[in-house]
């Protein structure tokens, strides 16, 4: 890992932000993150560690923490009705580009929070202020310091549909920290899958290592997120985990497609297994 950082217009550095990801659930992502992190730390580096899997965070579990008290709230604001506004014209539910406003002909629009992203385009286009914005918390940022490791948890609250805000928010928070701490690289280990979330993590990074595995699945997953990434456009490189144990040929098939180099390949290891079960992961 070359350029760690690299010089902005003002003369200041910027730290490198790379992404741990990886379409399939299971491949070791989280592992991967946490032992990157550890050989960063080794070399010296001032690293960040931005867990972004909101739904499911286990970063802080495999480093042997505890989540305590959040140091920051994370909000959104949705659409409320105010009745004697309304006309009933429905500018609002063609307005919608998320499906989230239903409307019985004659009748009040419906909002529908689960499908809500919280954009604003319907109480921006109501001619008759009949929309406002109310504001809820949908999340929180945690922290813990281990040792000369600042780990950064983003938590979506249960329930909440739309948490692509959630991971914009702890996304923004974590470089805003990076800056003033100068941090040379920030680690963010996303969720898996290709979905908003995953999407909101890997938007503006300078490079994402999808970690997947020689299995059919690890492989059809491993060509849907390099094809997010080519989409847009950000470099990546393959992380093959417990290499030793299945097939590469599928692996390296879908490598040469994208053009996309196996930067590292990690064989089973049961001292491994034992770190991550007792959250010693960066002690390993």
């Amino acid at each position: 890992m070359k350029n760690l950082f690299r010089k902005t217009q003002d003369n200041t550095r910027k730290a490198q932000k790379i992404v741990i990801t990886g379409g399939k659930g299971g491949t070791g992502k989280s592992t991967v993150a946490v032992l990157m992190a550890a050989e960063l730390l080794r070399k010296g580096k001032k690293v960040i560690l931005c867990d972004c899997d909101i739904e499911c965070p286990n970063d802080y579990l495999l480093t042997g923490q505890k989540l305590k008290k959040p140091i920051r709230k994370v909000y959104a604001e949705f659409p409320k009705l105010i009745k004697k506004k309304c006309t009933k014209c429905g500018l609002c539910v063609k307005t919608c580009r998320s499906n989230a406003i239903f409307q019985v002909p004659g009748q009040y629009p419906i909002f529908i929070k689960n499908l809500c992203s919280g954009c604003g385009a319907c109480w921006a286009v109501c001619p008759f202020g009949a929309i406002k914005p109310q504001k809820q918390e949908i999340g929180q940022i945690y922290y813990n310091k281990i040792k000369n490791l600042d780990l950064i948890t983003g938590v979506a609250n249960p329930g909440i549909e739309e948490t692509g805000p959630v991971v914009r928010e702890v996304k923004e928070f974590t470089l805003k920290f990076a800056k003033r701490i100068k941090a040379d690289i920030v680690l963010f280990d996303t969720a898996a899958g290709t979905h908003c979330p995953v999407i909101n993590a890997l938007l503006n990074t300078d490079l994402a290592f999808a970690v997947t595995e020689p299995t059919p699945m690890g492989a059809y997953d491993l060509n849907l997120i390099l094809s997010l990434c080519k989409k847009l456009k950000i470099p990546a490189k393959i992380i093959l985990n417990q290499a030793d144990l299945g097939k590469k040929q599928e692996i390296k098939k879908i490598a040469k497609k994208y053009k996309v180099k196996i930067g590292k390949e990690i064989s089973y290891s049961r001292e491994i297994v034992k770190a991550y079960s007792r959250g010693k992961l960066l002690n390993f």
